[in-house]
């Protein structure tokens, strides 16, 4: 609503001006009015003519047409065309230039502004003389093109650079907020994780205790009864490796950190995803730059991490097969130093409303699993004082989901 409102206010503002000029001298020069009235439709329309013509051709169109129209109008206010007071209406392209285009193409289209309005001074020529005092109004009018250019580029210049400063800043503190709720969700289930999981200990105890017993008592002529006990032993001791995901997940981790390469830790996590799906038709590329440095990482943690991320990838795409992208390269985040390795899947990919809840404990999208797995994942890297995100497939990809794990170098 309040754009629109910008938009019109800005538009009557235009439409103001243009009728002042319209009731000045000379006022019964049709051709004058004319132009005005394009001018003044250039300018409304302005951002309806980039988008049709797109945005970087459309500034170049509209720097040449208002280049044009000022031109045009010059001749149609003064017998003598380079000595009209409407010379003026040459600082709106020199504008419109600073507005969209660097410093050198801001200088460019104004020289071009200037070249236009001094081609004037060629007809001037054939009847009258160029004195030094008209030589230098003449050069006066032109510096001041060049000084408003600059002044305005500067400004919109400056501008920009905010404005994407506080973008970055934006996106910063979002991730920030991100991380805090994902480490308050892990720290408050993981104390309910811990204490659920002690507790199950001694019952799953028992009754494994009792299957055995049983097991062992039953005579062969109850075969139903083996049978049974069998079942109670194999469900037993799922729950117990169950309960051990529950305590690693709430137990404080305890790094043992060295300075370690990161590719041999990834290609045997690629190879371990590669054994539990050996019949998978997956390509695996890996572009690893050079020279990477050393980063403290605890090595069997660490390589928890991307098997994690391998295997989910590997289930991802399934046994239709797919391509598994990875690539370790420096990078930087937030002022540090350090490693990133991007690990992108072609398989369904991840919907962006989920991209944030996959990290919180219990929440998956499988028919089997309790959700803990990138939960930890997140834990291990956190505890790392690094950071994990699910970005957006890169341009031309199609589906996947793309990992990155960033380690600080210190």
């Amino acid at each position: 609503m309040s754009d629109r409102s910008q938009f019109a206010w800005t538009d009557l503002l235009w439409l103001a001006f243009l009728a002042g000029l319209a009731v000045l001298e000379p006022i019964r020069e049709p051709h004058k009015q004319v132009i005005l009235v394009g001018i003044g439709l250039v300018q409304v329309f302005e951002r309806r003519l980039l988008g049709w013509t797109g945005l970087e051709r459309g500034r170049v169109y509209m720097v040449l047409i208002k280049i044009g129209l000022a031109t045009l109008l010059l001749p149609h206010t003064a017998d003598v065309p380079i000595n009209s007071s409407y010379y003026l209406i040459y600082y709106l392209p020199v504008i419109t230039a600073a507005m969209y285009f660097g410093p050198l193409a801001t200088v460019g289209w104004t020289a071009a502004a200037c070249g236009a309005y001094c081609s004037f001074l060629i007809l001037a020529l054939q009847d009258y003389d160029l004195g030094w005092e008209a030589a230098s109004e003449l050069i006066l009018r032109n510096l001041f093109f060049f000084l408003v250019a600059i002044v305005v580029n500067r400004f919109v210049t400056e501008n920009r650079r905010q404005a994407q400063a506080l973008a970055e800043t934006n996106r910063r503190l979002e991730l920030a907020q991100a991380e805090a709720r994902r480490s308050e969700r892990l720290a408050a289930l993981g104390q309910l994780s811990a204490g659920l999981a002690h507790e199950l200990r001694n019952p799953l105890g028992i009754i494994k205790g009792s299957a055995e017993t049983l097991s062992k008592k039953a005579s062969p002529a109850e075969p139903v009864t083996v049978e049974l006990a069998s079942y109670i032993l194999g469900e037993v001791d799922r729950m117990n490796m169950l309960v051990s995901r529950f305590l690693d997940f709430a137990r404080p981790l305890s790094l043992d950190t060295r300075l370690e390469p990161l590719p041999p830790i990834v290609d045997r996590s690629l190879q371990a995803a590669h054994e539990r799906w050996p019949g998978a038709g997956i390509e695996v590329e890996r572009h690893y730059a050079g020279d990477l440095p050393l980063v403290p990482l605890d090595a069997d943690l660490s390589e928890q991490v991307f098997t994690n991320l391998a295997v989910n990838a590997y289930e991802a795409m399934g046994e239709k097969g797919g391509r598994l992208r990875v690539s370790i390269a420096p990078a930087t985040s937030d002022g540090r130093r350090g490693v990133e390795v991007r690990i992108e899947d072609s398989g369904p990919g991840i919907p962006p409303e989920l991209r944030e809840q996959i990290f919180n404990p219990f929440f998956t999208t499988k028919k089997t699993g309790v959700g803990l797995g990138l939960s930890i994942v997140a834990k291990i890297v956190d505890d790392h004082h690094g950071n994990i995100l699910v970005a957006s497939p890169p341009e031309g990809a199609g589906q996947g989901a793309c990992f990155r794990v960033f380690f600080p170098v210190a």
